[in-house]
């Protein structure tokens, strides 16, 4: 039985450093998030020194999270990890695509592909956010503009047709995708009407006052 303690002491030293990697590694993805959620909100206040600084803190924290669970897969693919990283991978994308900036793929973020798609999935989101603080103003071709990235995200992710067990629930995230680009259409489609009834309006106005 001498033999079993030390097998036992070797297996609690394991099991230690798996939890203080674990707590560690929850605290990394809590921070993470929580800058990603500091850039969006900048990208939409167009507030670009303050969305670079929270994408570079997000970027080190990412950075951080793979070297520092390098020896444990398990956690670094585990739920609240990957969840986290894939918000990482959305604040990247739509900073790129509000600011018309180069598109980082998953290798120059250092993601897997199944974060990075989520995150490009749920990207759509917050370009319809953007597009619709446009329309509050009255229609535009920016509007159009990431209509159009929001088409494409879609017609990408319906390319997608893996098991979920591959992409971790990229399916779900499509059809979202779907329902948010159809409602955003449907805004522009009312915007665009709208804009054109007080044109008219307008045009009779004028006509009338004239005579």
């Amino acid at each position: 039985m001498e033999r079993l303690e030390t097998i036992a002491e070797v297996v609690r030293a394991d099991f230690e450093a798996q939890t203080a990697a674990r707590d560690q590694a929850l605290g990394q993805a809590r921070s993470l998030t929580r800058h990603c959620a500091h850039a969006i909100r900048a990208i939409h206040r167009d507030d670009d020194a303050a969305a670079k600084k929270e994408l570079a803190a997000a970027s080190t924290l990412a950075a951080s999270l793979k070297s520092d669970l390098a020896e444990y897969p398990d956690l670094y693919f585990s739920g609240y990890t990957q969840d986290a990283l894939k918000e990482y991978a959305e604040a990247n994308i739509v900073q790129a695509l509000v600011k018309e900036e180069p598109l980082p793929g998953p290798e120059e973020l250092g993601l897997e592909s199944a974060a990075y798609i989520k995150g490009l999935s749920e990207a759509a989101g917050e370009l319809r956010r953007r597009v619709l603080d446009i329309l509050r103003h009255g229609h535009s071709d920016e509007a159009e503009r990431l209509l159009d990235h929001m088409d494409e995200i879609y017609a990408v992710l319906v390319t997608m047709d893996y098991p979920d067990a591959v992409t971790y629930g990229l399916r779900r995230l499509t059809d979202i995708c779907r329902s948010i680009v159809e409602r955003t259409r449907g805004d522009m489609t009312l915007s665009v009407r709208q804009q054109r009834l007080e044109l008219s309006l307008r045009q009779m106005e004028d006509k009338l006052g004239g005579e």
